[in-house]
């Protein structure tokens, strides 16, 4: 969260006029412009007396923003990264962790894709119920379309009991005391909350969180990315950015589903597009057709699977 006094030195068309008239619309921060509707600023700029030099000034903030990234690397800090004690949490699907060599993976984005109803919301809730029975650990669930099923969650809980157990009850409503979820219906509602999140993990206060679901990130992104303005990548870049900055930073597991909509010739792709496709560290993909022995799950992107490998599961 930079101030944007910081930034004159850099960008000289951020000056005292650019930040008195940010200030007037409760801008102080990057952050605090990432928040605010950039279409109502924009109109408040052009009916300034120096319209121009006032856009200007918010097509550098949009840029600033969008350029915002991790410091470069070299080979040794790497093969540091890689080599730390990166634990794999399990799904509960069977076929998707023996494909994933263990699981989702610590300190990394994992994505979902598929077309609806190809299973991505079912290993959330399955995934969610897994590492809350298992790992002792809380789990943050973003929910965006109301398809958080408290109910199912139940059930798959019940499923991991011992069907003997007299505790049975006791032990699922412990559970899912683990589970926090929010409902979250716009980009800019996400990006704060995931701010407190960080906030929250740095001050060591939902220092047990072991994983953060999405579903669905998409859902949230893809309506501000229309009419090809920087503002919506922008916004995207951002989310991108502080969720591996928090998967990074809190060795969090995170997972986000995105949908698939309709490209050339009919043919489906994901909708958050080209842009996004670099963000995750891990791209699965559903088909959504079901077969005597599950759904399809393949690998698109991994940093240590061979991208290509398939394989079916059931969520049970």
């Amino acid at each position: 969260m930079a101030p944007l006094e910081d930034l004159e030195r850099d960008y000289p068309i951020i000056d005292s006029n650019f930040r008195m008239f940010c200030a007037s619309h409760g801008i102080f921060t990057d952050t605090d412009f990432l928040l605010h509707d950039l279409s109502a600023l924009e109109a408040f700029a052009r009916q300034d007396y120096a319209p121009d030099k006032l856009e200007q000034g918010i097509k550098q903030m949009i840029s600033i923003i969008e350029s915002g990234q991790r410091p470069w690397l070299n080979g040794v800090e790497l093969l540091e990264d890689s080599q730390l004690n990166k634990c794999t949490l399990s799904t509960g699907c069977e076929g998707i962790d023996i494909l994933l060599q263990g699981g989702l993976r610590e300190g990394h984005v994992t994505e979902l894709v598929g077309p609806s109803c190809s299973g991505k919301t079912q290993i959330c809730l399955k995934s969610a119920s897994h590492v809350a029975r298992n790992s002792l650990g809380k789990v943050v669930y973003f929910d965006t379309g109301n398809s958080f099923s408290p109910k199912r969650v139940a059930q798959f809980l019940s499923l991991l009991s011992d069907p003997s157990a007299t505790q049975t009850n006791k032990a699922v409503e412990r559970d899912m005391s683990s589970i926090v979820c929010h409902s979250v219906f716009d980009i800019f509602t996400l990006l704060d909350m995931l701010r407190q999140l960080m906030n929250n993990l740095r001050s060591q206060i939902s220092f047990q969180v072991r994983m953060l679901i999405i579903d669905s990130l998409s859902s949230l992104i893809a309506p501000v990315l229309g009419g090809g303005g920087a503002h919506g990548h922008a916004l995207m870049a951002t989310a991108g950015f502080l969720l591996k900055e928090i998967a990074h930073e809190s060795n969090l597991c995170v997972v986000v589903t995105n949908h698939m909509v309709a490209g050339e010739a009919g043919m489906l792709k994901p909708a958050l597009g080209e842009s996004w496709k670099s963000i995750p560290h891990v791209r699965l993909l559903l088909s959504g057709k079901y077969s005597a022995t599950g759904t399809r799950i393949t690998i698109l992107k991994h940093p240590y699977l061979a991208s290509g490998k398939s394989a079916d599961f059931v969520v049970l």
